[in-house]
């Protein structure tokens, strides 16, 4: 059978590959890492500016602010200028951010670059599984793609125990700014990286460059360059008949709706709340400072390790039975920690039910949304709809952030009733309603989905 037919032809990963990967999955580790790092300075930044819940509330969703806008216009400069050469202008985002921080001389500063890192953070989430998905063999798809997850836990991992070691260290009132400003270290390293990456094959055919593309597709070892180069001009007919594309239109329908949900889904799992305020989860617990910075790194890792796992399975066992496996594990989780809360129970038992939770959501939820959003969009408004699942993503996550600790300041376990009720429901969605999407070509997914070219 020909890839026409969407079947996969043997393809090994060749260095190119697995270093384009590698660099665009950066973003996701300086992502990872600016989201999580806030966790480790919102006593210090409460204290210096004699924050109110709502106003912590709104100085953690500064970037998610930022996030959210970002998430919305990546996908013009992707397709105008190309998705390497825009991420390039967001490691740039990156690294002024870090300094910005660094060096906030007020609270309204602060705010600022932390909404300047929140650009780069949503532009990331678009435009780096974009890329990788489009230049992924269609049998390793799942596994690269799912590589950025990977690089956003590792971030979050870094960040924790960044967090911790400055916190030894001892910097006094200054520790804060020394949290948030170490993440120029790996902007400039992206920023360097990304002038050795080719253009994303499918981008190019979409600027008319086909000789450009067929020249890539020689360089990541594609086994049948013409017959993929084909299948990609032919996915793109709409755009050479009609211009460019309109992304909100009937027959867009049903990726519209299953990039909607799997963004929605994936924070209303509480899963970016509940790293976001790990230490304060632990300190209303009964955890000192330190211990509770120990044990948001051990969170972290387990975030890391089950991330692992889901790499390795996701293009074997599915999207699917990731999510439906993965839902029911989370609504137990939840489930526990808010009895438990609730109870009053000793806070040292809390940490395995939220563990459980956190293997349970990266194993599912956290593996598979990047995946599967770019996954279910025809080359045609990819773009689009790329910045349509990750504006959904990051206006659910601004928003249960900025609640999180006005529901908190009396009761802590109210959120987590809801995160479980919300696991509940995605359970049933998915199974009535999501199409699997391993081992299909990106054209081939387009005709599943019964996307006329």
């Amino acid at each position: 059978m020909t890839s026409t037919l969407g079947t996969i032809p043997p393809q090994r990963l060749n260095a190119l590959i697995i270093r384009s990967t590698i660099v665009a999955a950066l973003g996701g580790l300086l992502f990872g890492f600016d989201t999580a790092v806030i966790s480790g300075i919102t006593h210090a930044i409460t204290q210096k500016y004699s924050l109110t819940p709502a106003a912590l509330g709104w100085t953690v969703a500064s970037a998610l602010l930022g996030t959210v806008l970002g998430s919305i216009v990546a996908g013009l400069p992707g397709d105008h200028h190309g998705r390497r050469d825009s991420l390039r202008g967001l490691a740039v985002l990156y690294l002024v951010a870090a300094v910005g921080c660094a060096a906030a001389w007020s609270w309204g500063a602060l705010l600022s670059f932390r909404f300047i890192v929140g650009l780069a953070i949503g532009g990331s989430s678009v435009l780096g599984p974009m890329y990788i998905a489009e230049i992924s063999p269609a049998r390793w798809r799942g596994r690269m793609v799912a590589f950025f997850q990977f690089n956003i836990v590792l971030g979050i991992v870094v960040a924790y125990v960044s967090n911790y070691l400055i916190g030894l260290a001892g910097l006094g009132a200054s520790e804060w700014r020394w949290k948030l400003g170490i993440s120029v270290f790996p902007a400039l390293l992206f920023f360097a990286m990304l002038f050795g990456i080719p253009r994303s094959p499918r981008w190019l055919v979409k600027k008319h460059r086909v000789e450009q593309a067929r020249q890539v597709l020689v360089a990541i070892g594609e086994p049948d360059v013409e017959g993929e180069l084909q299948d990609i001009v032919d996915s793109m007919s709409s755009i050479q008949k009609n211009g460019d594309e309109r992304l909100f239109c009937w027959k867009y329908r049903k990726p519209i709706m299953l990039a909607i949900l799997v963004a929605l889904f994936n924070q209303v799992s509480g899963i970016n709340a509940i790293l976001y305020y790990a230490n304060h989860i632990f300190e209303r617990a009964g955890f000192n400072k330190v211990s509770g910075d120990l044990q948001a790194i051990g969170i972290g890792l387990t975030n890391l390790f089950f991330t692992m796992i889901a790499m390795i399975i996701i293009d074997k066992v599915g999207r699917r039975p990731l999510l439906l496996c993965g839902s029911v594990s989370m609504v137990v989780c939840l489930t526990a920690c808010f009895l438990m809360l609730r109870a009053e129970r000793p806070g040292h038992l809390l940490i395995w039910p939220l563990a459980g939770f956190i293997a349970s959501f990266a194993m599912s939820s956290g593996a598979v949304i990047w995946v599967y959003i770019s996954e279910v969009f025809p080359n045609s408004v990819r773009s689009k709809g790329q910045s349509l699942g990750s504006f959904t993503h990051w206006i659910t996550c601004a928003v249960l952030s900025v609640a999180f600790p006005q529901l908190t300041a009396s009761y802590i376990w109210v959120p987590f009733a809801f995160f479980a009720a919300m696991m509940a429901v995605q359970f049933f969605v998915v199974l009535f309603f999501f199409p699997e999407t391993k081992g299909i070509t990106l054209e081939a997914m387009q005709k599943k989905l019964g996307i006329a070219l």
